[in-house]
């Protein structure tokens, strides 16, 4: 039997809806939890230690690109599709890291507000991080809910796995930071 990169017909609908979560939301759906979580510690840890935005931010595109690339090639490299049916490994390789680098991108943002804001604006710092952790939440909530539609996973688990995943990365950059 010769293995060939499409091993069924994709003219079945359910089997269309199968390839496009295998080659495209699955791959995604990696790269969105490990950007938006594996960045957190790095980019905390970084605004804890020094309470700057400035280099909170560079910190957090470091960590959002590199990240970005290294799963990029991980998911391209990790299996070319000929026996799995996945599908092109570079186009799952291009979707994974962008959602890598998106998912670290989404809380690294806010670190962009300047240091010094005028009167009557609250410390930046703190204005930073509020609005970080707040993006990190609405992250999370997305992954559960892709997790949802896509992975047939129920809504509450996906969201308590998150959270707590999350939640653990997260206290781990603060108290490192804070150290």
């Amino acid at each position: 039997m010769a293995i060939t990169a499409n091993p069924a017909p994709l003219d079945d609908p359910d089997e269309r809806h199968r390839a496009f979560v295998l080659r495209i939301v699955q791959p995604g759906l990696a790269g969105l939890i490990d950007g938006s979580v594996s960045t957190l510690a790095p980019i905390f840890a970084a605004a804890f230690a020094t309470h700057q935005n400035g280099p909170t931010f560079l910190v957090g595109l470091a960590a959002s690109l590199g990240a970005g690339i290294s799963m990029g090639l991980t998911e391209a490299l990790s299996d070319d599709g000929l026996v799995t049916g996945r599908g092109d490994p570079w186009m799952r390789g291009l979707v994974c890291g962008a959602m890598t680098t998106l998912g670290g991108l989404g809380h690294t943002l806010p670190y962009a507000i300047p240091d010094a804001l005028p009167d009557p604006w609250p410390n930046a710092f703190w204005l930073a991080t509020g609005l970080a952790m707040l993006v990190v939440a609405v992250e999370l909530v997305a992954i559960a809910a892709i997790r949802t539609r896509y992975m047939a996973t129920p809504f509450g688990r996906a969201a308590l796995q998150v959270l707590l995943g999350g939640a653990l990365v997260l206290a781990t950059g603060i108290a490192i930071g804070s150290a």
